[in-house]
């Protein structure tokens, strides 16, 4: 694994958890040499991911859309900013240049990153693994109910065994990086 692609929030949120584990992640993906893609932005948990591997030498390609460059919210201090037209232009630049991705603490935004990523591995337009590092539990109730949607069979259990849940950072890193080279991608409901 090269390149992670991170989603999460354009906050911070409540639980310092989140930055202290947002940045214990930068720190981690620097040491291992894997490259940062992200939304570009440089607020919240975004701004914290880009400037702790940037401050440990590694390299962070952002994907931001023209509008939100307009608000003065895009990091330009990154390797590499790619300035996109809209949010589907995004996602798929950031799918391009990543090898995986991860969902750490976000809102609405964040969600549909990481369901369109899993959506577009489902119907076999990528391969890339994808997981969520639940820091300080803040996505146990998201975990229960996709339990629920297989327990109720809108999601295969095959489906749902492709979503890597962890909860520690070096786990979650390793099984990415052992994904990125088993995953086979393919049509599965």
């Amino acid at each position: 694994m090269q390149r992670l692609a991170v989603y999460c929030g354009a906050n911070a949120g409540r639980d310092p958890a989140y930055a202290q584990t947002t940045v214990s992640l930068g720190i981690a993906m620097a040491a291992r040499d894997v490259d940062l893609v992200y939304g570009g932005g440089k607020l919240g948990l975004m701004g914290i991911i880009a400037d702790t591997v940037l401050s440990q030498g590694g390299k962070v390609h952002g994907v931001i859309p023209e509008m939100l460059k307009d608000l003065e919210v895009a990091h330009t201090g990154v390797t590499e900013l790619h300035i996109v037209q809209n949010m589907h232009e995004r996602k798929a630049k950031m799918t391009d240049l990543t090898d995986a991705f991860v969902a750490l603490p976000g809102g609405v935004g964040t969600m549909d990153e990481l369901f369109e990523a899993w959506s577009w591995n489902a119907l076999g337009y990528h391969n890339k693994p994808f997981a969520i590092l639940n820091m300080a539990g803040y996505w146990d109730s998201l975990i229960d109910f996709l339990d629920k949607m297989t327990e109720q069979g809108f999601v295969s259990a095959e489906r749902r065994k492709h979503l890597i849940v962890s909860e520690d950072i070096d786990d979650c890193l390793d099984r990415l990086a052992a994904a990125c080279n088993s995953e086979t991608g393919s049509f599965t409901w």
